[in-house]
């Protein structure tokens, strides 16, 4: 596992399904082109790099390069980096036909490959406990705070995320990801007691 001090930005779910197995570090679906009308998702994204900065990795199509030039249009550039994945020909194995330009996304290429461009990039590459001591923020946390598994716990979600002034369709996970982005598991417990006042 490699660990980056940057979240990564991804274009779907089945990029940070694949990358997830790769590095420890956070990971920020844009879905696809629904962030260029998706005015939470992009607070979000700003937020996560004014505190951590963020790497991009898009699929090497022309749809992956229109992300990455969105992104670069509201995020300051001190605050962005760019990892890039070769152009390869061939298909997902998830689908039954090449994509429209006939290149392999990010969940096809080897894992060797995402490895050598993450190493080509400019992302910061940290100590393997670097988030355990910043305080990581688990599944097991959330549940232990209230935030999933109990009778309250999409109510007490749907107010935290209120609160932090994120997206309110986050999913469990998605929230997991922003949180361990933003706060320490120490700063997320003093945010469920302020709501709890």
């Amino acid at each position: 596992m490699i660990s980056l001090k940057e979240a990564v930005i991804v274009e779907g779910r089945y990029d940070k399904i694949k990358l997830s197995e790769i590095i420890d570090t956070p990971i920020i679906e844009t879905n696809g082109f629904r962030i260029f009308k998706d005015k939470e998702k992009q607070s979000l994204i700003r937020r996560i790099a004014s505190k951590r900065g963020i790497l991009v990795l898009t699929d090497s199509d022309s749809g992956g390069f229109v992300i990455r030039n969105f992104l670069r249009g509201f995020v300051p550039e001190s605050e962005i980096k760019h990892a890039y994945i070769p152009q390869l020909k061939g298909r997902e194995k998830r689908k039954s036909e090449d994509s429209k330009e006939g290149l392999l996304g990010v969940e096809g290429v080897d894992d060797e490959v995402i490895i050598e461009a993450l190493r080509k990039s400019p992302a910061t590459i940290i100590g393997e406990d670097s988030r355990d001591a910043r305080g990581e923020i688990t599944k097991a946390a959330l549940y232990d705070l209230g935030l999933s598994g109990r009778e309250n716990s999409k109510k007490l979600r749907e107010a935290l995320l209120y609160e932090l002034g994120m997206p309110s369709y986050l999913t469990t996970n998605a929230m997991l990801s922003a949180l361990n982005c933003l706060y320490s598991l120490e700063e997320l417990k003093s945010q469920i007691n302020k709501l709890s006042e």
